[in-house]
């Protein structure tokens, strides 16, 4: 009896090894395809002749501290004025949306969609659901509460949908509080890893990437193909990403586009940010 539990400890033991060594074999070959594209990267495509109608949608849930520093950012997207809608999907229900609507009286000429929502059905999905039905945009971007948009996003991601089957560009998230702490600094370690290495090893090789929820771009017309948002998922961002690219659409991920937030900067925070 002895000899036989040994036998299969032995065997669960070479299963792991040969799981672990299959997964840094694939590890690898995303670091191989890294390389290919850190020495020959794709040329930017050059700008539309006609730039088109962009709706940037900014999903808000009680985000008191950090609301007014994001419509602020929103207010420098160097972008023409007569093409850009921002809305504001606020599903607040502390003082975030008297703070949001005081605010945007210091910006009376640029176009901010306020949309608030009592029932927050579907959560982040619903509203970005909702505020896509009335959304002018050919394009939508999508950025959290946390982040502060680079003014040029809308013109250095735009050109890569000359090719008309390119359904989504997602940029790089970049840090703002990498060196607050031990903590930030993991956060970033592993996020870089994820955005440098994988991202980039994924799509020069042509294998399904994602959205990374935020700090992206769609083609409008890709999100209504795939079947919109659903909210029967906690991944909402995930879901529609492989429903869009099993229809056929292209992602495209471009590090030298950067989009800056802030990292939670204690564990209680890292909860309450997942918990959301």
């Amino acid at each position: 009896m002895p000899e036989i539990l040994a036998f299969i400890l032995l065997g669960i033991y070479l299963l792991g090894m040969v799981l672990i060594f299959i997964y840094s074999l694939a590890q690898g070959h995303l670091l191989l395809f890294f390389f290919k594209e850190k020495r020959n990267p794709q040329p930017t495509p050059s700008n539309p002749s006609e730039l088109p109608q962009i709706t940037v949608q900014l999903p808000l849930f009680n985000e008191m501290y950090v609301a007014e520093r994001l419509i602020d950012a929103v207010s420098k997207l160097n972008y023409p004025s007569e093409k850009l809608e921002i809305q504001i999907l606020d599903d607040s229900t502390d003082q975030t949306k008297e703070l949001i609507q005081e605010k945007l009286k210091e910006y009376p000429t640029i176009n901010f969609q306020y949309i608030h929502r009592t029932d927050r059905k579907g959560f982040k999905a619903g509203a970005l659901k909702e505020g896509l039905e009335v959304a002018k945009g050919e394009f939508i971007a999508i950025f959290d509460s946390d982040f502060i948009p680079d003014p040029n996003f809308l013109l250095q991601t735009i050109p890569w949908f000359s090719d008309s089957k390119v359904g989504m560009v997602q940029s790089r998230w970049t840090h703002l509080n990498q060196h607050y702490s031990l903590l930030t600094r993991l956060q970033a370690f592993a996020l870089d890893a994820h955005f440098l290495i994988e991202q980039m090893g994924r799509n020069r090789q042509g294998a399904f990437i994602n959205f990374n929820g935020t700090g992206g771009i769609w083609r409008k017309e890709t999100i209504l193909d795939a079947g919109n948002w659903h909210d029967d998922t906690l991944t909402e961002d995930l879901d529609l990403s492989y429903r869009a690219q099993r229809k056929g659409w292209k992602f495209i991920y471009r590090p030298e586009v950067e989009s800056p937030a802030e990292l939670p900067p204690i564990m209680s925070a890292i909860k309450s940010q997942q918990f959301r």
